[in-house]
């Protein structure tokens, strides 16, 4: 299969993600029925617009806070994007520190949690329990509660758990930088599997000589922008030159320069991307498909209000017939 025939498994177009800040409780509870009126709004994320074909492994650089996991969080379906169209194709996997481990419950209880969301039967699961066990290396922890894990023991279990799932696209966030160096080389080497079964994988990592060794695509995100995205060793090389810059700087230079970025995060605005996207020649259909607002935040009072009306309604009509014996 050439280059021009793969399968797209991710396509984001014009992706952003805000952030409203409101002054107290009280205010965020007013703007569920008057719109967003936040005291102050934080991007981040910009904008973002990239193609993920099948069997790429792309790993996601940028400095601490510039939307890496934000990204990760909207590509897994933790949340919602502001705005922006994203399609993806297949199933998801994703490996975390912590990500989606109830605490309270035992590693084992965790397992059958974890895969019961993820529409296995208990047939299925009992099968591959003995698997997932032997591949955490947590022995007689598996039936400890999580509460009492150690940061490494839950990165083996939510690895173990999410990669025994075979998932079509694997978004891993710094979760293998975490663990013993056994578990992590065996960590690595189930990457390889799944690299060489043209898995498609996101990874996020700071550790530059392992993006450079995994990954044969690099996106660079700066403060809610995509800088570049393409070949690892062109991006790597790039963002390994601004690295060095960055620790070359003064602290009073570098700190100018964080303050200077958020500071463009807070006064983005999606005309901003709309001015973009007519650069790019994109239709005024187009246009509006990408740049419509897709989390709450984005729905009219209209829409709001009705919402409350009818539930309203139906609260009543359950009241009146319980209260009437009907």
């Amino acid at each position: 299969m050439t280059n021009k025939e793969k399968k797209i498994m991710a396509k984001a177009e014009g992706v952003t993600k805000n952030f409203s800040l409101y002054a107290n409780q009280s205010e965020k509870l007013k703007s569920v029925f008057k719109g967003n009126q936040a005291e102050a709004n934080f991007w981040a994320l910009r904008g973002l617009s990239f193609e993920v074909e099948a069997g790429d492994v792309v790993g996601i650089v940028g400095t601490n806070g510039s939307g890496k996991s934000t990204l990760l969080n909207i590509l897994s379906g933790v949340i919602p994007q502001t705005s922006g169209n994203l399609e993806l194709n297949g199933s998801i996997g994703v490996v975390a520190i912590n990500e989606g481990l109830n605490w309270e419950l035992t590693g084992r209880e965790n397992i059958r949690l974890k895969q019961i969301m993820m529409r296995n039967n208990m047939r299925q699961i009992n099968k591959m329990m003995p698997d997932i066990i032997e591949f955490s290396e947590l022995g007689d922890f598996i039936d400890q509660p999580v509460k009492d894990y150690s940061s490494g023991m839950r990165a083996k279990l939510g690895f173990s758990i999410v990669t025994h799932n075979d998932p079509d696209i694997l978004i891993i966030d710094e979760a293998l930088s975490v663990g013993d160096s056994n578990f992590s080389n065996k960590a690595l080497g189930k990457i390889k599997e799944f690299i060489a079964q043209g898995k498609t994988i996101f990874f996020v990592s700071h550790d530059l000589k392992q993006v450079r060794q995994f990954t044969n695509k690099v996106m660079w995100i700066q403060y809610g922008e995509m800088l570049d995205f393409g070949p690892t060793k062109e991006v790597a090389d790039e963002y390994a030159a601004f690295v060095k810059r960055l620790d070359q700087m003064s602290s009073q230079e570098r700190d100018a320069y964080v303050e200077e970025q958020k500071a463009q995060q807070r006064q983005f605005k999606i005309d901003d991307l709309v001015t973009t996207l007519k650069a790019e020649d994109k239709s005024e259909e187009e246009i509006h498909s990408i740049t419509k607002f897709r989390s709450f935040e984005g729905f009219g009072p209209f829409s709001l209000y009705g919402s409350l009306l009818i539930v309203i309604l139906l609260m009543a009509y359950i009241v009146y017939h319980f209260v009437n014996g009907g």
